[in-house]
């Protein structure tokens, strides 16, 4: 694996620290802008709004740019919203980080994901953007617990500014360790990029990673207090059951990536089934401490791992372009959405299991959207009837004798296969079908 692919997981890191970061330092957050808990809470929602609708729009006017130039543009877009963030006086002027930062980030990953896949061929694809996620592994893994531990040992602002100084080694890596490509659009008119975007098998495509990243989140979101709660573990044994679930998604998405290239679709179908059984195991046997413990970590191993095969499957059925790939990210941060928003009302309505019935329900619902997928491969494994006209095909073509009418078709064979069946026969002998009685009859019919 080229080592620029490495420096690329980098930039994704730096990335998902930034989005996490408020997540962990909510209390402080809103201390220091005097406001409530629940509208710092507002500022996660508006930096996942920002990415799903944001990042697509932001990544148009880099289709021009060659990938090196573009992400360098999108880390600095994303430093000035993390300098603002750092700085920011009110609770309005940290919105507008957010939103600045969340939009970099979408058009971020897109451009990214791109160019892994072109840095690398076309058999190992799956595998390079597996290494680019795995910054989105490490960074739920180990950006949030240390951005939450700057936080509280040296105030929230202080998570902004060493996310900064990080945005600053990742720029300076990009742009000494990653070799210069042509843009991804290779002068392609936007509307080339739009027709692709309309593909219908692309836009079939699309829900299913929205579906299967949101079965995740609905659990995930609400980890916290599902183990605390009905399972019954401690508040301070939460963070080691989080970082075992950060361990298992990086494990899974290594497994993934390997396989992502030659089984993409039946990958994705054996994520989402499993994903379905490990979130309803969960819901059942959320009482009971290491059943919990065990499907919470195969929820780990194929939730939001499967997302180098969904990559994967969009690259084929649209194209590798950065355009294509934003709007893939796209539609997963709505998952997130989706996942969290409807994971929450459920909570609300039903209590603490029903987040994890409604993630099963959503990996159910992503199995469905993969019956075209299994449509194609059974018709592309049919076999193909011949279909020949009689009237225009020469192997059925019907000799007719002008004195009886039409005779039954004969086949037409080869010339010399034609030469050496011929019956030639004699004025008061039998017939002679030996190559030899062929060339003396021929011979006498030219003397004659």
């Amino acid at each position: 694996m080229p080592r620029s692919v490495y420096l690329l997981a980098l930039g994704i890191f730096t990335m998902v620290t930034s989005e996490f970061a408020v997540a962990g330092l909510m209390p402080q957050m809103a201390a220091g802008l005097d406001t409530t808990v629940p509208r710092i809470g507002y500022l996660i929602t508006a930096f996942a709004v920002a990415m799903a609708a944001g990042g697509p729009f932001l990544a148009v006017p880099l289709l021009r740019l060659a990938p090196r130039t573009a992400l360098l543009v999108l880390f600095g877009i994303f430093l000035a919203g993390n300098v603002l963030a750092a700085v920011a006086p009110t609770y309005a002027a940290m919105l507008v980080a957010r939103v600045v930062t969340g939009a970099a980030s979408q058009a971020f990953f897109g451009v990214t994901i791109a160019l892994a896949a072109r840095l690398t061929p076309p058999d190992r694809r799956g595998r390079a953007v597996a290494v680019v996620l795995n910054g989105l592994m490490v960074g739920t893994l180990l950006g949030l617990p240390l951005a939450t531990l700057l936080g509280e040992r040296f105030g929230w602002r202080s998570a902004f500014w060493a996310v900064g100084a990080l945005t600053l080694v990742a720029a300076a890596a990009t742009r000494l360790g990653v070799p210069p490509v042509r843009g991804a659009a290779d002068g392609a008119p936007l509307r080339d990029e739009l027709r692709v975007l309309a593909r219908p098998a692309l836009l079939l495509a699309l829900p299913t990673s929205t579906l299967a990243i949101g079965a995740t989140f609905a659990a995930f979101s609400y980890l916290n207090p599902i183990l605390t709660g009905p399972t019954g573990f401690s508040t301070g044994t939460v963070p080691l059951l989080l970082i075992a679930y950060g361990a298992a998604t990086v494990a899974g998405n290594a497994v993934v990536g390997r396989l992502a290239d030659r089984r993409t679709v039946p990958v994705i179908a054996a994520a989402l089934a499993l994903n379905a059984l490990f979130l309803a195991g969960f819901a059942v046997a959320a009482g009971t401490p290491v059943a919990a413990v065990a499907c919470m970590l195969g929820v780990g191993l194929v939730g939001v791992t499967v997302n180098p095969a969904l990559a994967v499957r969009v690259q084929r059925l649209g194209n590798g372009g950065p355009l294509v790939n934003t709007v893939h990210t796209s539609f997963i941060t709505l998952g997130v959405i989706v996942g969290s928003l409807g994971g929450g009302l459920a909570l609300d309505a039903h209590g603490l299991r029903a987040p994890l019935w409604l993630g099963a329900a959503l990996a159910a619902l992503g199995l469905l959207t993969l019956v075209p997928d299994a449509l194609r491969a059974v018709a592309a494994r049919r076999p193909q009837r011949p279909t020949t006209d009689p009237a225009t095909d020469p192997a059925h073509r019907t000799v007719t004798d002008p004195a009886n009418g039409p005779a039954a078709p004969a086949t037409i064979k080869p010339a010399d296969e034609a030469a050496a069946s011929t019956t030639v026969k004699p004025a008061n002998g039998p017939a002679d079908r030996t190559p030899c009685g062929v060339a003396g009859r021929m011979a006498a019919e030219a003397e004659g």
